[in-house]
């Protein structure tokens, strides 16, 4: 079942490559659960089929990243980037795409949260496996307050534009 505003986040673990070593986080992946994150906070998350595909890298995540100023300004603590890969994969586009600081590249690599959600869809014939569908969420205190999935294989509602538009903007 598709998670839906008014839900709380289900329980489960993301990954996050961390790039400067800090207290409580070692150089490289580190394994956080979701509540502990989003307590107290309100968070833009967006899910996207994958690292290093067309759409993603030159749509989704530079629009969040170009947009985050604004974003922030409008009461967004942090925003998220969630795909069907592992941390390092996760790492490596965040600075290619120079999100590093600016959108948490959060990684889901057996796809268990995107399962937990519903938001998965089978890629296995394209050699994808299984992956994330395209979407996006305002999160507050853990609980869905905005949802926005794209049909497949479009691009339309889950753009940071759409989320500021959602914001008041």
């Amino acid at each position: 079942m598709t998670i839906q505003i008014g839900d709380r986040l289900p329980e489960a673990t993301l990954a996050e490559f961390i790039e400067t070593e800090t207290e409580g986080c070692a150089l490289g992946p580190n394994t956080f659960n979701v509540a502990d994150l989003v307590k107290g906070k309100t968070i833009a998350i967006f899910g996207l089929p994958g690292a290093f595909t067309p759409t993603c890298s030159a749509q989704h995540l530079p629009g969040y990243v170009k947009l985050a100023d604004r974003l922030k300004a409008k009461g967004v603590d942090e925003i998220w980037c969630v795909s069907v890969n592992d941390a390092f994969v996760m790492g490596a586009w965040g600075r290619d795409q120079k999100a590093t600081g600016i959108v948490r590249m959060m990684a889901d690599g057996s796809a268990a949260y995107t399962r937990a959600l519903g938001l998965d869809m089978d890629l296995t014939a394209r050699g994808m496996g299984v992956r994330s569908r395209r979407y996006s969420m305002l999160v507050v205190d853990g609980v869905v307050k905005a949802l926005n999935l794209e049909q497949p294989g479009a691009f339309d509602v889950s753009s940071a534009e759409a989320m500021l538009k959602q914001l008041g903007s």
